[in-house]
């Protein structure tokens, strides 16, 4: 066989193997839509991701020279070491900032290939020069956005910034002027591809990711990370282009609507303006803090509250991001199996955003063996809250906020919540009297239904099971 024929056929096959790559990621996202198939669905991206891989690397080695293939070894080997390594080593509380970390890495990837698209000779028919060059800006642009959105994004939800929004002077007018600039830089590249011209907008779209998401507050950071999930997706698109990649045109492709899609459904979810989250908060006046909330509020032990389970005919649990950071999933199931079994109904509610990420405590709860069929989402379970016995807080804030519903001065107001305060009985699980990750005081801890069980959400639901089981016995 000759060299041409040679390579003409590993294009083929690779082609092929692209397709087949393609078909099983959108399987995996069929998949991924539900808890019963999610497991089959990891396995189909795992399977395409494979694939992809080795197509890619046949590619390489059949065109390549030795020093390429050495440079792609060495990626392979330490990309892949540090991905198994900070995959093995994350808890289930840090995949939202792991999450937008790895968003950060696909930014860069996509600024990184532009500057190579324009320092590298490409062959390009010359009907198609000041497109190739519009690929180069426009992938440029989006993977610099990315890059530090999600750098603000990871460093938010690990806490090591602020999570309140920054609110600068005319902030709305530097978002439009940036756009605005950005085409008409991206109008002059095509004409004239000068490179201060590339780091002109290198350094804009730097600037306009680190602004846009840190003008966004904490309370809509899950809908942040979902957007800059889009914003990747788009990115990797753009550098297919570039790349003449059709694989990673597709698969770009679908992260990208598949992010925006997502983040529009939350941004309803929390009664939030799409567009206003994703322009930074543009048009939308920053929120008046509501008076620190001051009354007297109740405590209750874990026996007094055994005592009160033991007396219900319905539970509700409503989890949140305390309760992953307490890693109290697994004595929170046993409790409802405890109930279940003494024939109280039991059932979870869970907030769209619950967690800082979409499906975040679904696959907590799912990870301790919850049953499916009791873990219900927020518009199920609203309806049923005032004939509810016991309501459970555990480690949720500002997702059970009466303040979002009844005062129309609070930062969350119009943001959809879980009513728990119309059930009986509310029990609170916190370290504090502390407001929650939005800053927002939260008067649900003051009502008279309300009881507050102070401390670590493990040590006390377990005294809880332990005492229960003791009532009876």
């Amino acid at each position: 066989m000759t060299p041409d024929s040679l390579s003409t056929l590993t294009l083929a096959i690779s082609g092929a193997a692209y397709l087949v790559a393609a078909l099983l990621f959108i399987l995996s996202l069929a998949g991924l839509s539900r808890h019963e198939t999610a497991r089959r669905g990891l396995g189909y991206g795992i399977a395409g991701m494979i694939i992809a891989l080795v197509a890619t690397i046949v590619l390489v080695v059949q065109n390549a020279s030795v020093a390429a293939i050495i440079l792609l070894v060495l990626a392979l080997v330490v990309g892949g070491a540090i991905g198994l390594w900070r995959a093995a080593r994350v808890q289930m509380t840090g995949m939202p900032q792991f999450i937008a970390l790895l968003h950060s890495f696909v930014g860069l990837a996509a600024v990184l290939i532009g500057w190579n698209g324009y320092l590298e000779t490409a062959d390009v028919a010359p009907d198609l020069v000041g497109v190739h060059r519009g690929e180069i800006f426009v992938g440029i642009f989006i993977g610099a956005v990315t890059f530090t959105g999600s750098i603000i994004a990871y460093l938010k939800l690990s806490a090591r910034i602020k999570s309140a929004p920054l609110v600068l002077p005319g902030r709305n007018i530097f978002n439009l002027a940036a756009l605005g600039l950005f085409v008409v830089l991206t109008a002059w590249f095509v004409i004239t591809p000068d490179l201060w011209l590339l780091i002109a907008v290198t350094v804009l779209a730097l600037l306009l990711g680190l602004h846009l998401v840190a003008s966004i507050g904490g309370g809509d950071m899950p809908v942040v990370v979902s957007m800059l999930n889009s914003y990747s997706g788009w990115a990797a698109a753009a550098s297919g282009f570039l790349l003449n990649n059709d694989l990673l045109i597709i698969t770009g492709a679908l992260v990208g609507s598949s992010g925006a899609y997502l983040s529009y459904i939350m941004c309803k979810a929390m009664n939030r303006s799409f567009i206003s989250v994703i322009a930074g908060g543009f048009g939308i006046a920053a929120p008046s803090q509501s008076a620190e909330e001051t009354g007297e509020h109740h405590e209750i032990t874990a026996d007094e509250t055994a005592q009160l389970l033991d007396e219900a005919k319905s539970v509700v649990i409503t989890p949140g991001f305390g309760m992953a950071v307490a890693q109290a999933q697994y004595p929170v199931a046993e409790l409802a199996r405890a109930l279940r079994d003494r024939g109280v109904t039991v059932r979870f509610g869970i907030h769209p955003v619950a967690g800082r990420l979409p499906g975040h405590m679904n696959v907590l709860l799912a990870e301790a063996k919850v049953p499916y069929d009791i873990v219900l989402e927020m518009d199920e379970i609203n309806d049923d809250l005032p004939g509810t016995s016991v309501v459970l807080v555990i480690g949720a804030n500002d997702t059970v906020n009466p303040a979002a519903a009844l005062d129309p001065g609070s930062p969350i107001a119009g943001m959809p919540v879980l009513k728990v305060w119309e059930a009986e009985e509310v029990i609170v699980f916190k370290r504090s009297m502390a407001s929650g990750y939005a800053g927002v005081a939260n008067p649900l801890f003051y009502r008279d239904n309300t009881r507050m069980l102070f401390g670590d959400a493990k040590d006390r639901v377990e005294e809880i099971v332990r005492a229960l089981s003791e009532v009876r016995a």
